[in-house]
């Protein structure tokens, strides 16, 4: 069974690689700007990205965002994002222990909940999440996109 950890500085070429398998949105180039975002990522409080390997390349990772809250008796906001698995390393648990892992994290620093949004159609990854503990349909999201700039 695979096993989470927090990644470590050494992690980013393995995690870039591991992006560019991935069908999520383009990884942050060049090279220097991914390097300096990943630095300030691992300093960031209230920022845990998990990654789980077998020995050779990240086979899952995901980034937990927890925030102070005034609201929920004074428990924490939690956010899941960028939760990811290796194509060729997908139904091995490398993405349920990262989110176990994830979710663990969280209790632990007394998240109220946790939130995620997936924007996939496969009914397979929705499955996943709810196998994971989450619900849907509890919150209604919602999307602000940056406006275009001229």
């Amino acid at each position: 069974m695979p096993v989470a950890r927090l990644a470590r500085a050494t992690d980013l070429p393995a995690l870039l690689a591991l992006f560019a398998v991935s069908e999520v949105s383009a990884a942050a180039q060049p090279r220097e700007r991914a390097e300096r975002l990943w630095q300030e990522t691992l300093v960031q409080p209230g920022l845990h990205v998990f990654v789980s390997d077998d020995g050779e390349r990240i086979g899952a990772t995901c980034m937990l965002i927890t925030a102070p809250n005034l609201l929920r008796g004074g428990r924490r906001h939690g956010v899941l994002e960028n939760v990811l698995s290796h194509p060729e390393l997908r139904g091995r648990g490398y993405g349920k222990v990262v989110v176990q892992a994830a979710l663990e994290h969280a209790w632990a620093m007394d998240c109220h909940h946790v939130l995620m949004q997936s924007g996939r159609a496969d009914p397979g990854v929705h499955a996943f999440y709810e196998a994971m503990g989450f619900v849907p349909g509890l919150r209604t999201a919602y999307v602000a996109r940056r406006p275009a700039t001229a």
